[in-house]
């Protein structure tokens, strides 16, 4: 269990929940915040794709993926909108993704209306740090290409390459799903719809499970 409003609190937290469609990424942080944020995961190296989805209708809202590579590990969001004061971003990547940013990421994104999907594949520690070179090289993804960009990247690695060319959040899941060694964990939580509802909730000091470390 976990306080959210310590989570909050400790990441500096400025959140909007919204899927990708219509979010535009902010000003990027500087090169020496992100390689002073970096975090080493003792993990194995693997990649997992998030995916929103709405509770009401079972469609994708958006894609976004974690890559624990040996050097670092990151959370690709391409054009996403959960964003932490003191999680630097470059380009729609995540630095320091620590146990706990990693848990508010994903709870972030859990409420009433929606649900996440995790869909984790342990990988070689060579193709995790060419996922993480090539999302380091593609700069701010367009509002409502979250599941190309993230797919673009998928395909281009060992292993992902039937990923690629995916323009929507479900169909890119179900095909990472039916790929060897997929494991697969859903996060689901109460929260209100409404921004400033959860806020609320957040600053009451409601609790939540997220999921792995």
């Amino acid at each position: 269990m976990m306080n959210r409003r310590a989570a909050m609190a400790g990441l500096g937290a400025s959140v909007l929940v919204a899927g990708c469609a219509g979010s535009v990424s902010g000003p990027d942080s500087t090169p020496e915040q992100a390689a002073a944020a970096a975090y080493r995961h003792p993990g194995e190296p693997e990649i997992i794709l998030y995916t929103m989805i709405n509770n009401r209708t079972g469609s994708g809202a958006h894609s976004s993926m974690l890559i624990n590579a040996p050097s670092q590990r990151v959370i690709y969001d391409p054009a996403g909108s959960v964003r932490f004061q003191n999680v630097p971003e470059i380009g729609d990547v995540l630095y320091g993704i620590t146990p706990q940013a990693k848990q508010f990421f994903e709870s972030a994104h859990a409420r009433s209306t929606y649900r996440m999907l995790a869909l984790r594949r342990p990988v070689d520690g060579a193709v995790a740090e060419r996922a993480l070179k090539l999302v380091q090289s593609k700069g701010a993804a367009a509002p409502a290409l979250c599941s190309n960009a993230v797919s673009d990247t998928l395909g281009q690695l060992p292993g992902f390459e039937s990923l690629g060319g995916i323009w929507t959040p479900m169909k890119l899941a179900n095909r990472f799903e039916k790929l060897p060694n997929v494991s697969r964990r859903e996060l689901r939580e109460n929260d209100s719809d409404d921004k400033d509802a959860a806020i609320a909730a957040l600053e009451a000091g409601k609790t939540t499970q997220a999921g792995q470390p």
